[in-house]
């Protein structure tokens, strides 16, 4: 109390004991208060109680095979022999499949990355092999029949979920779709949709995309990519959006507004090319003089996919002088497209053909008067040349009038998933 009395002005001593008094009273009462206790309540009674649990008798007959389920992901380096061993297949099993089925289509159709699962017995007798094949969505691999391997193929049941991604230019497309974890197909897919723009000359640093698209699920695991079903582009500060509708027999990418988000002519034949020769007056390295270039060059590796830049009909595949390898397309309106030096063509495609518009028609290679793979591309308006560069390409069909209000009820959903994934803040907490 010497402390509090410290506090009190000399004039109030009477105050400071009758302070002094209330002060003791209080942590009197708050002791006796605190040094109340209730009797410990005792503990509840306990008692051992023993009892015998009678098991279940597992009745294993004396024949009974005992079969174990194996599994091992088949990387690169191994042979299907190694593979076998690893999953615990006896060397004889092993050996007789391989003599069986070496060129079946389990064996084609096991690539680097996929994981096997086998049945195998206690003496290493193989029952069965299965492996998932992504590009198919069936389950491969061999049943035992006696004493002979039969091939396995059943098709399976896949879920499908929409995945939503954003990414911004830094360097190239495809850096920054890695950046983001897109898969190769999907960029594919998003530079062929936005195909009015040159993803080597027009890409500035900062721009975007934002991309809706389906992936494949078996047993809760994400098997493959599939189709975008939404994307959007920011080039230069352009926005371009595009969603992809099914009608009649038709389908395709759409703006928001219902137009064909594609022209009816692709700029490029190539996904992704470096244009080596356009249309003017140059010195032909074979002939050794000046003369007309009549077409586009476009530098590409040996291999490289060319595609149908619109809808048409094969009218010449074959061989033709200078051009090696050719594949001539007639298209509406007195139009014609021409893809020289091809190494081979696609499968399917013959004279009178019809293709359509993305359609791999053929390879990049060096046939005919080529100094080195490219692929020559020409464009001609009733036999005349024009340049594929400038001309002024006319757009494709629209969503049809008396579709607009299913197209927009479709469009809609994924167009708030594009507001959703495209917003800035969403990304920054993301």
């Amino acid at each position: 109390m010497q402390i509090l009395a410290q506090s009190i002005s000399a004039r109030d001593a009477g105050g400071k004991r009758r302070i002094a008094v209330g002060v003791a009273a209080l942590l009197l009462g708050v002791a006796a208060f605190g040094t109340v206790r209730e009797p410990p309540v005792p503990p509840p009674p306990q008692e051992t109680v023993v009892e015998a649990l009678q098991l279940p008798v597992i009745d294993i007959a004396s024949g009974a095979e005992r079969v174990y389920w194996h599994q091992v992901r088949f990387d690169r380096g191994d042979t299907f022999a190694s593979m076998l061993n690893r999953l615990g297949v006896d060397g004889t099993d092993t050996a007789r499949l391989l003599k069986e089925n070496g060129n079946a289509k389990p064996f084609r159709d096991l690539r680097p990355g996929t994981t096997v699962q086998a049945r195998v017995t206690a003496d290493r007798a193989l029952l069965s092999l299965q492996f998932l094949a992504p590009s198919e969505d069936k389950l491969l691999g061999f049943e035992r029949a006696g004493g002979h391997f039969a091939t396995h193929d059943e098709p399976v049941s896949l879920s499908r979920h929409a995945v939503l991604k954003l990414g911004e230019i830094r360097s190239s497309l495809f850096a920054a779709a890695d950046e983001v974890g897109l898969p190769d197909t999907v960029t594919a897919q998003i530079a062929d949709i936005f195909g009015d723009i040159d993803f080597y000359r027009d890409l500035r640093s900062g721009d975007r995309f934002a991309v809706v698209y389906e992936v494949f699920y078996y047993n809760g695991q994400p098997l493959h990519a599939g189709r975008v079903l939404a994307a959007e582009f920011v080039n230069a500060g352009k926005t371009r959006r595009a969603m992809w509708f099914t009608y009649d027999d038709r389908s395709g990418y759409y703006t928001p507004e219902g137009k064909n988000s594609r022209k009816a002519f692709l700029l490029s034949p190539l996904e992704f090319s470096r244009i080596t020769s356009g249309v003017a007056m140059r010195f032909d390295p074979i002939l050794k003089e000046w003369r007309a270039h009549k077409g586009v060059d476009y530098s590409a590796p040996a291999g490289t996919r060319v595609k149908a830049t619109a809808d048409g009909t094969a009218e010449f595949v074959g061989q033709l002088n200078g051009y090696g390898n050719v594949v001539i397309l007639k298209h509406h309106g007195g139009i014609t497209t021409l893809y020289a030096h091809l190494e081979g063509f696609a499968a399917g495609v013959h004279d009178g053909a019809p293709v359509s518009q993305g359609e791999v028609i053929g390879y990049v290679g060096a046939t005919g008067w080529a100094t080195g793979p490219h692929l020559h591309y020409e464009f001609r308006v009733h036999d005349q040349h024009r340049d594929p560069l400038t001309v002024a390409m006319p757009p494709a069909e629209p969503v049809p009038a008396h579709l607009i209000a299913a197209f927009r009820a479709e469009a809609q959903p994924l167009a708030e998933q594009l507001n959703l994934v495209a917003n800035p803040t969403f990304a920054e907490l993301d």
